[in-house]
């Protein structure tokens, strides 16, 4: 049935949720996330994403601050985690996870065995230096030919229908990520290819400004890019943005490349390492039977070993 997020996802490959976080939320969230991001600068969490790189695998040492520092915290969801409880809680709460239903098109009698646990990482503003991410699609080479694009659009995305949610959530002002409207249903352009890997002005292109609360869901093979500005020296953060996936499990058979599908959306998510800890006793969250439905919807999928990576940089 259609309805009007999905209807915008459909059309413009994003749609922005306003106030799916409360006031209240959105202060809680920030306070944990700025900690968890203190301790990942100062060495104290070993799990993030560091400038310049923009795809994993990541270095296992941070960068210096005169270097750009980190981009990323990774793994929230994780057992040893610092203010896990309350990550989950926002991962797996009502109004998220409502959203991601609708755009997946998960019917209620399917919802509490359709969804697999992926991932919740942080987007923070490095140090000292300005960092951007090149114009790319999440899991579309960039070295595709058209037609190689449009038939990998066309099976990732049936009828605009995702097997996966993704979507930025702000917690600070963001207006970071940058998209072109309704490239995820198309080839790209000669001016799209040509482009450079960095261009500030491809045309049609859009910044995305999200308020504290806000959220953006995008189809990740839209063609996109991020831009993020360093944090004063000494100051507050100046984004915290959670960045979030769930997925959709797979119906053996349902369709000749299943087995395919489920191979590339395996890549996507276990190349990040969550494969490595996701199976863990003390991964349980204890929140109820539907958190760990999707957390071993997600073990389901194996660790990640030899998985490889999607993207390349």
């Amino acid at each position: 049935m259609a309805t009007s997020h999905l209807d915008a996802l459909k059309r413009d490959g994003f749609v922005v949720v306003r106030n799916l976080l409360t006031p209240t939320e959105v202060a809680q969230y920030r306070d944990i996330a700025t900690a968890a991001t203190t301790r990942t600068r100062t060495g104290g969490w070993p799990h993030f994403r560091t400038v310049p790189k923009q795809f994993p695998p990541w270095p296992t040492t941070p960068p210096p601050a005169s270097e750009g520092g980190i981009w990323g915290v990774q793994h929230l969801l994780h057992p040893e985690m610092a203010g896990r409880d309350q990550f989950a809680r926002c991962y797996f709460s009502p109004s998220i996870l409502a959203v991601a239903e609708e755009l997946m098109g998960v019917s209620p009698d399917q919802a509490d065995e359709a969804l697999v646990m992926e991932l919740f990482n942080l987007l923070v503003a490095p140090e000292t230096k300005d960092f951007e991410l090149r114009w790319h699609r999440d899991d579309i080479a960039e070295t595709a030919s058209a037609e190689e694009e449009l038939k990998l659009l066309a099976a990732k995305s049936p009828g605009g229908r995702q097997s996966h949610a993704q979507y930025n959530l702000a917690l600070c002002p963001d207006a970071s990520l940058v998209v072109v409207p309704g490239s995820h249903r198309r080839a790209r352009t000669d001016a799209e290819r040509s482009a450079a890997p960095y261009e500030p002005s491809m045309p049609n292109q859009l910044v995305v400004e999200l308020q504290p609360g806000d959220a953006v869901f995008y189809d990740s093979n839209i063609l996109h890019r991020g831009t993020y500005r360093a944090k004063p020296e000494n100051g507050d953060e100046t984004r915290l943005t959670l960045h979030g996936s769930l997925g959709l499990k797979p119906v053996d058979g349902a369709d000749a490349d299943a087995e395919e599908k489920k191979k590339v959306r395996a890549t996507a998510v276990l190349q990040h390492g969550v494969g490595a800890w996701v199976h863990r006793d003390d991964a349980a969250f204890g929140i109820g039977e539907r958190p760990e439905k999707m957390r071993a919807n997600l073990v389901a999928m194996g660790t990640g070993e030899g998985v490889g990576f999607s993207l390349q940089g």
